[in-house]
């Protein structure tokens, strides 16, 4: 018998046979009186039990004065009570037997007290005692438009339930996503499956529910507005499954500004993170960003369909020339190619349109589409059916009826995905409208910016799958050759003032490229290293106590025969001593002196959110300087690590400028996937690690690590 899924074990939460209400009133300005009233309006045709000793019935229901005294054990309760009665409400469920609660009550860690972080831990150690699950607490509960389950505490579904989608929302704030984004999704025509408001996610988190709709075979996309990742590994793990069933995740992502850090810690007592490892951490696992919640439904809208472009080419047809100049610039502004036709579909769609008509693209197929019926069928086939087009977007400024139904057979027919962009109105039968086409399941967009984000964001998609095929599907793997024990026993023996030299010697543990370097005690000892390594070498001084080599003077590069590397040396030991005369001297370290390359900077640093993450950008002096870097968390694949040199604006220094060879792009991904092994097994245990430079050689030539700094969580 094979073990349940992750997701698996929520059905129940989400279509409970019976369900208990505990702060049940008939008082509709309450929460548990909002909270009764929706569940029976909306058609919830399980058990209900209302509990409350004040009332001996409740809108016709027999009122019970404990979860104790109820005739049955519930599959879900829902929690209105105040904070300080939950932790008792909880046990009582649980010596009933109850598996799933939600608490809509509040007052705990969102405060920013130490009274409401104690309620919220108390509450926490007893799910994780009980086995017992709850959503919550501070939440605004949960919406099944499947099975017709509701248990909100919003006024968000009064009125006719709207029929499920193929689309599920997770929220923290019950006001944004009861009522903001999934009204107007579904106004919009994205369906719903579930919405869940989780709030403090004390015990169940977004990625438990993000888990289960991605296992659910009604949902195909999932829409998110969080504040923060609570767990980011079981996010991560959550966001592999849905690539694995090409179900793609489109999230609004909060707290970005400092004042929105501050907003989120106090509405919900979220933790936020640095915003540019979130961005890193959602590309490395194919889940898109959006900005607001009417480009994260509008997002959703396309995606849905599951129809996922090979490139970022595109055609726009349309019968007006002003449609055709705004769809080129603003395409090219969102990064969409607009395509050239192969000549065969030009040559044909020359045959369609008037001679004094321009075949590019955007198409502007002009005003003889009012008198050729077929002229938009026929056009937008051509389109379609073209190798070099990939996503398609027929523009509808005053189109027939039967222009309608040929770009409705198109969506339909085709393999690629279609966005329709309506612009104006159906002068044959006005009754035909956008919301016509909407109702049908089409894309359809008012707005041409949002069409275009839209068409983008599955491309940006379709890339991460293509990227995710071409390793295989299955993750990182562990390359050869590393030896995570002995690096861990170097950072144990290191202490916590790591050294250059004993920082490569981790650094070589995984792998990495390190320079060939001896370390000389005296002077002598120092010529005999240098004559040893060959060439010219580089002499810096090797102290626990000066990590910053450059800033104390304290190296030589560049040097060549005895009497330098003598002169050196002495040089070198007393620009340390002066620059600090209790530094703990271990000697000078020779180096060899590696070619002229490109320097790249690597590191491992902390978030907050998300643990080690690893880093790649320019080296030397412009790391601090330019900012140009790029995040991921580990470990990575080697296109996820191209992918991290590609997202540097410095990335056209590695494929060759002004007569400059190209560098070993390969070398750079190996050290990088390395590196990033070394983040997974070691990085809980380092404050920073910094390869800077990382130096890349001509492609065939490899890379070499030049320097090193490593700062154990030791350190003071």
């Amino acid at each position: 018998m094979q073990p349940a899924s992750p997701g698996a074990s929520l059905k129940t939460f989400f279509n409970p046979a019976s369900v208990a209400l505990v702060g049940a009133t008939e008082d509709l300005s309450k929460f548990g009186g909002r909270c009764l009233n929706q569940m029976l309006e909306f058609g919830y045709r399980g058990r209900v039990y209302p509990v409350n000793p004040r009332y001996p019935k409740l809108r016709g229901l027999p009122c019970f004065p404990s979860i104790l005294d109820l005739p049955e054990t519930p599959d879900h309760v829902g929690i209105v009570v105040a904070a300080e009665r939950v932790l008792d409400t909880l046990r009582q469920c649980a010596e009933k037997g109850v598996r799933f609660a939600t608490l809509f009550s509040s007052n705990f860690s969102e405060t920013g007290t130490e009274r409401g972080r104690a309620l919220q831990e108390e509450i926490r150690a007893f799910a994780r005692a009980s086995g017992m699950r709850f959503m919550g607490p501070n939440c605004n509960g949960l919406v099944n438009f499947i099975d017709g389950f509701a248990m909100v505490s919003t006024a968000a579904i009064k009125g006719p339930r709207k029929p499920a989608g193929n689309v599920a929302l997770i929220c923290h704030s019950g006001g944004l996503g009861h009522i903001n984004i999934m009204w107007r999704a579904q106004e919009a025509g994205v369906g719903i499956t579930y919405e869940v408001s989780c709030g403090n996610e004390a015990d169940l988190d977004a990625a438990d529910f993000l888990r289960f709709m991605i296992e659910d075979p009604s949902t195909d996309a999932i829409m998110l507005a969080l504040e923060t990742v609570r767990d980011a590994a079981k996010f991560a793990e959550a966001a592999r499954a849905a690539a694995e069933r090409e179900k793609p995740i489109v999230i609004l992502k909060f707290g970005r500004t400092e004042a929105g850090r501050r907003a989120a810690a106090s509405h919900t007592g979220a933790v936020t993170g640095a915003d540019e490892v979130h961005d890193a951490a959602f590309r490395q696992y194919g889940v898109i960003r959006v900005n607001d919640c009417n480009e994260l439904y509008e997002t959703a809208k396309l995606l849905r369909r599951r129809k996922w472009p090979k490139s970022r080419r595109a055609a726009a047809l349309s019968g007006s020339g002003g449609h055709s100049v705004l769809m080129a610039d603003l395409g090219a502004a969102a990064g969409i190619e607009w395509t050239d036709y192969s000549d065969s579909t030009v040559e044909r769609l020359r045959a369609l349109v008037p001679g004094y008509a321009a075949v590019s693209n955007p198409t502007d197929l002009t005003s003889a589409l009012t008198g050729s019926p077929r002229l938009f069928q026929d056009a937008l086939r051509l389109a379609a059916d073209d190798e070099r087009v990939d996503v398609l977007i027929p523009i509808l400024v005053s189109p027939t009826v039967a222009a309608i139904e040929d770009v409705v057979k198109l969506a339909e027919s085709s393999s690629k995905p279609v966005a329709v962009l309506w612009t104006g109105y159906c002068p044959e039968n006005p009754a035909v409208t956008a919301a016509s086409l909407v109702a049908r399941g089409l894309p359809v967009y008012r707005d041409a910016t949002n069409c275009l984000k839209s068409v983008r964001a599955a491309m940006t998609y379709g890339e991460f799958l293509a990227r995710r095929n071409r390793d295989g599907g299955v993750g990182p793997t562990r390359p050869a050759g590393i030896d995570a024990a002995r690096a861990r026993r170097l950072l144990a023996a290191a202490g916590p003032a790591v050294t250059e030299r004993a920082a490569k010697e981790i650094l070589a543990a995984y792998g990495l490229p390190v320079t060939q370097e001896r370390l000389a005690r005296d002077a002598k000892e120092g010529a005999s290293a240098a004559q040893a390594i060959g060439g010219k070498v580089a002499l810096k001084i090797e102290s626990p106590d000066i990590p910053h080599k450059t800033e104390a003077g304290a190296i030589r590069l560049g040097l060549q025969g005895k009497e330098q590397v003598l002169q050196a040396y002495d040089e070198v030991t007393a620009a340390a001593r002066r620059f600090k005369p209790a530094a703990r001297i271990n000697g000078v370290l020779v180096q060899e002196m590696v070619p002229e390359g490109v320097e790249l900077m690597l590191g491992i640093a902390t978030d907050e959110v998300f643990g080690p993450v690893i880093v790649a950008g320019l080296g030397g002096i412009h790391v601090e300087v330019l900012r140009d870097v790029a995040y991921r968390l580990p470990p990575v694949t080697h296109a996820e690590a191209r992918a991290m040199l590609r997202e540097l604006r410095a990335y056209p220094l590695l494929e060759g400028v002004r007569g400059k060879a190209p560098r070993d792009v390969d070398a750079l991904c190996e050290a990088i996937v390395r590196l990033s092994w070394l983040a997974h097994d070691l990085g809980r245990e380092l404050r920073e690690l910094d390869v800077n430079p990382l130096v890349a050689l001509e492609r065939g030539a490899g890379a070499r690590v030049v320097d090193a700094l490593i700062v154990a969580k030791t350190a003071p």
